[in-house]
């Protein structure tokens, strides 16, 4: 196996692993290690990075169902929701450029950066649960169509989203939000499915190695400080987010009167 691939399958545990502690913020990441480590073009990324995603989240929250922390009532309101703004959004990831949408990702990664980066907020109430359906659905669909066009799991939007909406503890909303990843991942899937090549076998690999991580996560979750995942994690996110920007900053320029010609 060529070195760049075995660098992506190591990225691939990595994301496993975040997503198997934290229920969100590894998926934000497997788009860019496909497109500049396994050197996948954007267009295609997209669709094998929702089913790598889904498939990982299937199986964590398969394993948060099993600990009882799964809400089925709020995972069936967002999903549902979520599964119709992913097929809509995938509908939109053609009419931008590849270096625009990898921005647009680049601004998203600092957002979520930013919001793992902060340290109040999260544990700050202790909410009951109570998902009432149009304010639950409205919040899915709005998450969904960020799924569908630029191909992310949307953990970091929904986990808060749940507590926010549905009112959701925190445990119980990481766990919900892996179930709803895992549909919104699948129907955005669809949606990508056969407009552009899908490297089945690469997607195989990485989903793979991605599940070995999610295991390890699962096992390590009570033994490391949710606080200190989530800053490391951060200021990864953050890097990776410059990194994009400084490769397709030139998206944004004008062509030179030379290129025009």
């Amino acid at each position: 196996m060529e070195l760049h691939l075995v660098i992506a399958m190591i990225l691939a545990l990595g994301i496993g692993l975040s997503l198997g502690l934290l229920g969100s913020g590894g998926s934000i990441v497997t788009l860019p290690v496909l497109v500049y480590v396994a050197g996948v073009s954007v267009a295609s990324a997209v669709g094998m990075s929702l089913a790598i995603v889904g498939g990982a989240s299937a199986a964590g929250a398969w394993l948060k169902h099993r600990q009882g922390l799964v809400h089925w009532r709020a995972a069936t309101l967002f999903g549902v929701a979520g599964m119709a703004g992913a097929v809509a959004g995938a509908q939109f990831t053609r009419l931008v450029s590849p270096g625009v949408l990898m921005l647009i990702f680049a601004a998203l990664m600092a957002v979520i950066a930013g919001r793992m980066l902060s340290r109040g907020g999260e544990n700050a109430v202790e909410p009951l649960p109570d998902c009432r359906p149009v304010r639950c659905a409205l919040a899915g669909l709005v998450v969904g169509v960020l799924t569908g066009f630029i191909g992310v799991g949307g953990g970091f939007l929904l986990v808060p989203a749940m507590v926010l909406f549905a009112r959701l503890p925190m445990a119980m909303a990481v766990g919900t939000s892996l179930a709803v990843i895992a549909t919104n991942s699948f129907a955005g899937w669809l949606g990508h499915l056969g407009r552009e090549p899908f490297a089945w076998g690469l997607t195989g690999a990485f989903l793979f190695a991605a599940l070995v991580g999610m295991a390890a996560g699962a096992r390590l979750g009570g033994r490391i400080r949710p606080t200190t995942l989530r800053l490391a994690f951060g200021w990864f996110v953050l890097a990776v987010a410059g990194f994009v920007v400084v490769k397709n900053w030139p998206a944004l320029m004008p062509p030179s009167p030379a290129t025009q010609q």
